[in-house]
């Protein structure tokens, strides 16, 4: 008998990949068949073929959907057309049992492509209000798991269930001493990493590096800067370990990490959380997004377990001061974090997708 085939999407940020990298192990080990679907040079392609060489990727076209004008709003829905048709040519062929989306521009045609076909469509929010994408597809969905509580009043409630959480296995299965190793630090002060997101965040790069010399007299520093932000100048500077961007390694630099500061991604600061991390969060403003990291960060202030700085309040004065506050805080922050609900893991998580699956 062949396999069911479970379908997943989601991209253009890896905040839209890394659940589906989560679950992908874990449905194969409850015998799915996984295959994915998503943009062809969105980043998803590149994280999926590299984790899961024998995951077969389909490339969908995919239009960007805007808050703002331009010309290509005229243009775009022609490709979430084109998109809407590859999805069906693809659902067609594969004959899934369900669909698992993530969010991401490119995962709106293949939801409205699943409604069409009567297959079940699962999305997953992970940010406290829905993104543009998953509110368009929501009406297409058969079930939508949501990570904070506070979503549920922004999603339909009969469909709707709050999972918290999910936190990739491997990521606590990370090395100290492994990190320390990579990174070659040979000294005991404490960690400080430094994460700006998968693209990198030039306020955060900046206060780093304009507060390097005083930082490096505290901390090792790991800094996962973004793809093309790499300093070559300060490539020899002792104590200072740049990153692109990492994979593999992260969970060890993670387990040797004391202090972090971040963008307020969902996925990257509940890891934190999991983890026990102090944070610095530094979210994106809504000059440059719809405030979804805003809302992130300011829940987890509210509990306790992060402290939040603005980025139009940054200076290299100001971003010292909120790190000493961030060190004489450190254990109020863990004893608040030590509190906190445990994480799903990403086993559990793909047994709640397996049983949205459309029975053969």
């Amino acid at each position: 008998m062949n396999k069911s085939t479970i379908l997943l999407t989601g991209g253009g940020t890896a905040g839209h990949v890394s659940l589906n990298q989560a679950i992908i192990p874990e449905l194969k080990k409850m015998n799915f068949n996984v295959e994915y679907i998503g943009s062809k040079d969105g980043i998803e392609n590149e994280l999926i073929a590299e984790a899961f060489p024998d995951v077969k990727y389909h490339a969908i076209a995919s239009g960007k959907l805007r808050r703002y004008f331009s010309m290509k709003n005229f243009t775009d829905p022609f490709r979430v057309g084109a998109g809407l048709m590859q999805a069906l040519n693809v659902i067609r062929k594969t004959k899934p049992a369900a669909i698992f989306s993530k969010g991401g521009f490119v995962s709106v045609p293949v939801a409205m492509a699943g409604k069409l076909m009567s297959v079940p469509v699962i999305i997953h929010e992970s940010d406290v209000t829905p993104g543009l994408a998953n509110k368009i597809a929501m009406p297409f969905a058969n079930h939508i798991f949501t990570v904070f509580k506070e979503t549920l009043k922004y999603v339909p409630s009969e469909k709707s269930t709050c999972t918290g959480s999910v936190i990739r296995s491997e990521l606590m299965d990370g090395s100290a001493a492994k990190g320390k190793e990579i990174c070659r630090f040979d000294n005991d002060m404490p960690v400080l990493m430094i994460m700006g997101g998968s693209q990198g965040s030039a306020v955060i790069n900046d206060a780093i590096r304009a507060n390097l010399s005083e930082l490096l007299q505290q901390f090792n520093i790991v800094h996962l800067c973004g793809k093309g932000n790499f300093d070559e100048a300060l490539q020899e500077v002792p104590n200072y370990c740049q990153f692109e961007y990492v994979t593999e390694e992260l969970s060890h630099l993670l387990h040797m990490t004391d202090f972090v500061v971040s963008r307020a991604g969902s996925n990257s600061i509940f890891e934190f959380l999991a983890l026990k991390k102090p944070m610095l969060l530094i979210p994106l403003s809504k000059l440059q997004s719809r405030g979804d990291q805003l809302l992130n960060a300011e829940l987890f202030r509210r509990q306790g377990f992060a402290h939040v700085i603005e980025e139009e309040d940054i200076t290299p004065e100001s971003f010292m001061k909120a790190m000493n506050q961030l060190r004489a805080d450190e254990e109020l922050l863990v004893e608040n974090m030590i509190l906190a609900e445990p994480p799903k893991t990403a086993y559990e998580m793909a047994k709640l997708v397996a049983a949205h699956t459309k029975k053969r």
